[in-house]
Order: C-alpha cells, then structure tokens, then sequence
C-alpha cells in the first residue's frame, strides 16, 4: 500500500528524515519526488516514534525539502526470479546491464534472505574442482563450503575468482552446476575483464553476473551481495543447482557499510567499523550451505583485500570466525612472478578430510597434500636458514628440501590461468615432486600408497 508524505524534515548527505509518518517497516522501499519531477529511490534505515530515517540510493543534490514527495512502497527490496536469471549480466541493483528483456518473475523474493538454521544443514562432503592446483590439491573445496580468499592490494585476486568463477565443477556427477558472481566497488576495467572473460571462454552459459561499479551509490553496495545469494536460493534451493558463489570484494562492501555508518552518527567499532560489522557478516555467509532432503547447495567462496596486507584487521579476521577456512594470496610469490600466487602453509580448508579420498578425488590425496605441506614447511625452514648461514652450512638432505620448495612453487604453485588441471593431474605433479625426496623421508604416505605411486614414473 503506498503512502506518500510532504514532511522531509532534513536532509543530511545521504540520509533524508521523514515526520509524521506511521506504520512504517525497516528496510522499506521509497521513492522521493524532488520538486522538479525527478524521482529517486531510498529504503528505510530506521524507524523512531514518528519520524523515518532514509537512505537514498542516487545521493540528495537537489532535493527541496518544502517541495519534495515521499512514498513509502509498503515492500521491501526484491529480486524477480525465474530460470532466465542463468546467462544474464545485472547491476548491483538487480536491474538489466546486458540490454536484455526485464526477467519475467516466477517469484518476487526478499533479497534480505535467512541464514540456514543449523538443525536442517546438511554436512558438507562433496569435492568441487576449481582446476586449481594449489586449491584442489593441497586446500580442497567442498559442496556448501564457505572458503574465503584473503588478497592484498596489486594481487591478482581478480583473476584468481574469475578463472575459478570459469572453471568449477562437481566430478563425476551430471547435475546442474551454476555460477553466481557479484563484484562490488570494481572500476569499468575490471567489468569488462569479469564481462569478456565470461563470454569468451563460454562460462556465461551458466553463469548469473551482478556487477557494482566503484562510481555507483554506497547503499547499491550493500544490496549487490543479498541479490546475488537469493539468486543463488532460488537456483539451489527451487531449482536443485549446485551454485558456487564467488563474492569481489567484500573490503568494498564492508566500506560501504562504515560509510553508512558513519552518516548515521553511529558509535564505531574497531578502525570505526560498525559494531554490528560481524553480525552482518554472518547474515551473508551463512546463507550459503546445503539442507538436509534438497538436493541443492551453495558453495561461498568470498574474495576480500586486506588493508596493509593485515590479517588481523576486523574484515579478514571477522571473516576467519565464520568461514571454514581461508585461502591466502603471498605477495613474496607475487613479486616472483609466480600465479596464482597462493601461500600453502598459512591457508587452510577446514573441510579438506571430508571431500578428498576414494569415490571423491583419489585414495591417495589426503597422504600426499600432508607430505607435501610438511616438505614444503622444512624446504621454506632451509630457505631461510641458507640465508643466515649461507647453503654451504645446509646439510645435503637440507639442500634436497631446499631444492623443493623452489621446485613445488615453480611446477605445483605455477599455473596458467587458462590452465585448468585435473584433480588427477594435481595429484601426479604432487607425486613427481615427492620422488625428489628419499622414500624413507615420506612419513606421512601409507607403505601400500607408496608402493603404488613412488616408483611410476
């Protein structure tokens, strides 16, 4: 039911104030009519007595407070889905960006959502490949995972999603796999790169693309990721798709939220982040999952940079709380010209022992990515003693690991990034690596594993 109001009491920025105005919802949609006919939208952010507090979405530059209209929509933000959302490219307000009919609804969803309630997820088990070795091999993805990829500034983490976003798949199986991709806060660039690399390579087949611009309102910023999880509901949960959901860049869309924050006079929060920064956080993470008797999932898989290359600052480390794990970009292999440029030891999938093994990856992939952690660890302590002492001082089996390291980040770490590798492929570079070591060195690998995969060549 539409109410319309002449009461703009103030007008502050973004943020527009409402009087006398009654049975108002949070997170309502509103259309402000500026005294020259244009009209904007806003939703509520906040309901007292009898006054509303909105945020608008195009900015107040203009707005008349005498001779403005305000109308309240009685609806909160929606996202009209149907299976004609797979294949298309949206902004980070759901509309159209690739000049392409409006979806006819099936439904009107809520892009607000509910995380899953705990009782009714179903356990995470199923490998997804994403063709990336330092992924599938040594940081294993899984069906309804939430695994996070913590970058840096001047990192290709941009690349690094959009060849996943491209390349990901269930083994083995013949369902219907999706990709929703959002990116927020990106310049025109870096959408055309995402666009191109979608359409050139025939991804976008499966794929649904929201795509916010670093010149687009704060507020869309916030909604960009609520969209593209309903869109992933709809596919996993209606439709029975497995989705995986890659998320660039949640730094942006926790700046977006300091930023609205900010305007609303709030108490901050550590580095003037909103207290709520976590609560929010966990609203969009856990959203993803899978659920006990649906056949569906959704996989999350969110991309954020950390300001001065931090792990402790509130976006990284808040997100380490809710996600089941982290895959860490290096700048050192960065610098060496190494990608993708993912760092082994600190990353980690806490879900890793439940996708991998026999009728999974291979029976012997969770021996092998051990071994290879722990020769890669000693070959990264000999790097590092060489140069305090020197490589003279190394022992010869010092030397050996030493040797490793440069060879597992050169072969194993190395990848193409139009290279997709098996999970098989993976595992025999692994194993190709592992015989540069004596046999008697391999602790972590089963005598019978060892029999089998040692000795082939």
């Amino acid at each position: 039911m539409l109410r319309e109001y002449l009461t703009v009491e103030s007008v502050s920025g973004p943020l527009v104030v409402v009087g006398k105005t009654e049975n108002i919802k949070y997170a309502e949609l509103v259309e402000v009519e500026f005294s020259d006919g244009a009209v904007r939208r806003g939703k509520v952010l906040e309901i007292s007595e009898d006054k509303a507090l909105v945020q608008m979405f195009e900015g107040t530059l203009g707005l008349d407070v005498a001779g403005s209209k305000v109308r309240f929509l009685g609806r909160t933000q929606e996202l009209a889905v149907s299976p004609d959302l797979v294949g298309r490219i949206f902004d980070g307000a759901g509309r159209p960006a690739d000049k392409g009919p409006d979806i006819i609804a099936a439904k009107r969803l809520d892009i607000n959502g509910n995380p899953i309630n705990p009782s009714s997820r179903a356990y995470p088990s199923e490998f997804i490949q994403t063709g990336v070795s330092t992924i599938d091999g040594m940081n294993p993805l899984v069906r309804g995972q939430k695994l996070p990829i913590f970058s840096a500034a001047g990192l290709p983490h941009a690349r690094l999603a959009a060849q996943i976003a491209r390349q990901a798949k269930v083994l083995g199986k013949n369902e219907a796999f999706a990709v929703v991709f959002a990116a927020m806060g990106i310049t025109f660039e870096e959408s055309d790169f995402f666009i191109r690399g979608f359409r050139d390579t025939g991804a976008i087949e499966r794929s649904t693309l929201f795509i916010n611009l670093a010149n687009d309102p704060a507020i869309e910023r916030i909604s960009t990721p609520r969209l593209a999880l309903t869109c992933a509901e709809y596919l996993a949960f209606d439709l029975d798709m497995h989705v995986l959901v890659i998320l660039v860049d949640m730094t942006f869309y926790c700046e977006s939220l300091r930023e609205i924050s900010a305007a609303r006079k709030e108490i901050p929060g550590r580095r003037g982040y909103p207290g709520y920064l976590y609560t929010d956080l966990a609203t969009l993470y856990e959203r993803a999952g899978r659920i006990k008797g649906k056949p569906g999932s959704i996989t999350l898989l969110p991309v954020l940079t950390m300001p001065e290359d931090d792990k402790t600052h509130p976006i990284p480390d808040l997100t380490g709380y809710i996600t089941e794990g982290q895959i860490i970009l290096s700048r050192e292999l960065h610098r060496k010209g190494i990608y993708p440029p993912v760092d082994v030891l600190p990353s980690l999938s806490r879900l890793k022992d439940k996708g991998i093994g026999s009728q999974k990856t291979r029976e012997d992939h969770s021996d092998v990515l051990n071994q290879l952690f722990a020769c890669y660890a000693k070959g990264k302590e000999a790097r590092e003693l060489a140069v305090i002492l020197g490589e003279a001082a190394l022992s010869d089996l010092d030397k050996l690991y030493l040797k490793f390291a440069s060879n597992f980040e050169d072969s194993f770490v190395r990848q193409e990034e139009s290279e997709e590798r098996s999970i098989e492929e993976t595992l025999g570079i692994g194993w190709s690596l592992l015989r540069e070591i004596p046999r008697q060195e391999l602790k972590r690998i089963r005598e019978d594993y060892l029999n089998r995969y040692y000795a082939v060549e």
